[in-house]
C-alpha cells in the first residue's frame, strides 16, 4: 500500500513539473521568440515558419507535427515517456496559443494594453531582449521537463533518445539536430540574419537546459604529480574520505616512471585538496577539471534515466 501511495505521489509531482515547465516553454515562445521569427530549431522553429507564412496557430502547428514523433517516443522510449510527452506536447500547445499577445491583450485589455507591444505583438519591441529572454525561460521551461521525465514532443524525443542510448548530454543534442531546422528559419524568411539570431537562441537555450536539468557540475576530477604520493594519498584518504586511484606513469621529459594520483572530490573539497597538495609538495603537478556525471558511492549521478523515472532518492554525501 505504501508503496503505491508513493507512485501516486511521485507521479503527481513529475506532472505538475512537467505542466510548470510546458507553461514556462509557452511564455518564452508566445512572448518573445514567435513575433520575432526567432527560434532555436525544433518543432517550434517549424511552428513559427507556418505562423508567419499561412497564419497557422503555433500551438496547433506544434500538436499535429509533433503527432509522429510522438509514436517514435511510444516506440523507442518506453510507454511511461510516451505518455509523458504526449501529457507535455498537449500542455505546452495548448499554452503557447493560450498566451498569445493578442488574445491576451483582447481578455485582459487593462492588464496588459501597457505590455503587449502591438507593433511586433510581443512583449517587447527589441530583437535582442526578445532572444535573450525567449532563450532563457525556454531553457528553463525544457530543463524542468526534463527533469520531471518528460517532453514537449519535437525534437526534444530525438534528443532524449541521444541522451539515453549514447549518453549524450541533452545541450549537444541539440545542435545536432536542431542545425537545419535553423537554416530553413532563415531561408522560408529570406533573411539570414534569422540564422545567427537562431544559433544564439539554441546556444543560450542548451546551456540553460543542461543547467536546469542536470545541475551545475559539483564534482572536480584532481590529477596529482607529485614525489611526495604516499603521503599525499594518505592524506586525501583520511582527511578528504576520498578514494584514490594510482596510475603508472612516465615522464616524456625525463623518461622517469612516476606514479600519478587521480581523486574526485567535491567543489567544497577542492580548497582542502589544494591545501594538501602544496603542503606535501610544493613543487607538485595537478589538474583540477570539471567532471561531467559521477556514479559511485558518496556521489549522486546528474544523468537523467528517460525510460525508468526513479522512485527513490540515490544516496549522497551530506
Amino acid at each position: 500500500m505504501k508503496s503505491k501511495i508513493n507512485k501516486v505521489y511521485e507521479n503527481t509531482k513529475d506532472f505538475i513539473g512537467i505542466t510548470l515547465g510546458c507553461i514556462i516553454f509557452a511564455m518564452a515562445y508566445a512572448w518573445f521568440l514567435i513575433p520575432f521569427k526567432v527560434a532555436p530549431g525544433g518543432v517550434g522553429g517549424i511552428a513559427t515558419v507556418l505562423f508567419h507564412l499561412f497564419g497557422f496557430p503555433a500551438g496547433v502547428s506544434m500538436m499535429v507535427i509533433n503527432i509522429p514523433l510522438f509514436i517514435f517516443a511510444w516506440i523507442f522510449l518506453g510507454k511511461q515517456f510516451g505518455f509523458r510527452s504526449f501529457y507535455g506536447m498537449m500542455v505546452g500547445s495548448f499554452f503557447t496559443d493560450l498566451f498569445a499577445p493578442e488574445l491576451l491583450l483582447k481578455t485582459f485589455p487593462s492588464f496588459f494594453k501597457d505590455i503587449v507591444n502591438t507593433q511586433y505583438w510581443a512583449l517587447t519591441d527589441n530583437i535582442l531582449l526578445a532572444s535573450i529572454a525567449g532563450s532563457v525561460l525556454l531553457g528553463v521551461g525544457l530543463g524542468i521537463i526534463f527533469r520531471f521525465y518528460g517532453s514537449t514532443g519535437g525534437t526534444d524525443i530525438p534528443v532524449a533518445v541521444l541522451k539515453q542510448y549514447t549518453g549524450m548530454s541533452i545541450g549537444t543534442g541539440y545542435w545536432v539536430i536542431e542545425t537545419l531546422i535553423i537554416f530553413s528559419i532563415g531561408i522560408a524568411f529570406k533573411d539570414l540574419n534569422l540564422i545567427i539570431w537562431g544559433y544564439l537562441n539554441l546556444f543560450i537555450t542548451t546551456k540553460i537546459v543542461d543547467l536546469t536539468a542536470e545541475g551545475v557540475p559539483y564534482v572536480k576530477g584532481a590529477y596529482i604529480v607529485s614525489t611526495s604520493e604516499d603521503e599525499i594519498k594518505d592524506r586525501i584518504l583520511k582527511e578528504l574520505d576520498r578514494g584514490v586511484t594510482i596510475f603508472n606513469g612516465k615522464g616524456g621529459y625525463s623518461g622517469k616512471e612516476q606514479d600519478v594520483l587521480f581523486c574526485a572530490v567535491n567543489r567544497r573539497q577542492v580548497t582542502q585538496l589544494r591545501r594538501i597538495v602544496k603542503e606535501e609538495d610544493p613543487n607538485a603537478f595537478m589538474i583540477l577539471m570539471d567532471v561531467h556525471d559521477v556514479l559511485g558511492d558518496g556521489f549522486k549521478t546528474r544523468m537523467i534515466d528517460f525510460s525508468k523515472p526513479p522512485t527513490t532518492e540515490i544516496k549522497t554525501e551530506n
